[in-house]
């Protein structure tokens, strides 16, 4: 809104005996997010903005999209991403270093749909035979979970068996695609197939082939509202957003 017209709308109130909250007016803290951690974020954006004091406009993608948007100009407040993207982008000083929280993290583990028959995945022969069986698995190309899979695949010795049968997709395409019967299985972060309708967790990857995903944050060095981009970071390091981590799959990883 335009000063005048701000002006015009206190005027207007003040005669008609109405207060005016110019802040109101404020625009909402610019947050760009991992997929990682989209189901808590979500399902926290109400009490996160009470606690905060401001909305908030998020964008999910991968984490490493989100850098290289980042690294291009894209105006953020906010960025939640993985520890090491995080710290590139503080040694690139477009994060501010004092800023950074860090905050969760979550396993690897395989969706399906749900009756579609009995997998195991509880231990690397059983997950090797679980893949092995399976039609076609679903993953992100550019996904953070790539890395554990890719590694698991070459220790459990089936990465070229796999080759034939995977479909890489867009960022959080994969989980959708599995539920939609566009592939048998997807494999991505726990808490990327926990929230998708038309799927169920088969199981995480057994501890053999297990790594875990972390996620810290941090503000823009020109950040519009340092004050509401602080209190985000500490509620995301907060007792309240740690006890929702759980229900969705991730671990608190604050002090």
């Amino acid at each position: 809104m335009s000063r005048t017209a701000l002006v015009a709308a206190a005027l207007a109130a003040i005669l008609s005996g109405t207060a005016v909250d110019v802040n109101a007016q404020a625009s909402p803290l610019r947050v760009l997010s991992s997929n990682g951690v989209k189901a808590v974020v979500e399902s926290l954006q109400p009490d996160t903005e009470q606690a905060v004091g401001t909305s908030l406009s998020i964008e999910f993608s991968a984490a490493s999209s989100l850098k290289r948007n980042i690294q291009e100009g894209e105006p953020f407040d906010v960025a939640i991403l993985t520890p090491t993207l995080i710290a590139d982008l503080v040694d690139q000083e477009l994060v501010v270093g004092e800023s950074r929280v860090d905050f969760a993290r979550a396993g690897v583990g395989v969706g399906a749909r749900p009756n579609t028959g009995s997998r195991d995945v509880s231990t690397p022969d059983a997950l090797r035979g679980t893949l092995l069986a399976a039609e076609s698995v679903a993953f992100t190309a550019d996904g953070q979970s790539r890395i554990t899979i890719d590694a698991a695949f070459a220790e459990l010795g089936i990465a070229d068996a796999m080759r034939e049968k995977t479909l890489l997709m867009g960022p959080g395409q994969a989980p959708s695609a599995v539920a939609a019967g566009e592939a048998e299985l997807v494999m991505t972060l726990v808490s990327e197939i926990l929230p998708v309708p038309g799927l169920e967790l088969v199981g995480a990857f057994p501890a053999e082939v297990q790594a875990y995903v972390s996620f810290a944050a941090g503000r823009s060095d020109t950040v519009s509202d340092a004050q509401a981009a602080d209190a985000l970071l500490e509620y995301l390091s907060g007792a309240d957003f740690a006890a929702a981590l759980a229900i969705h799959g991730m671990e608190s990883v604050g002090p």
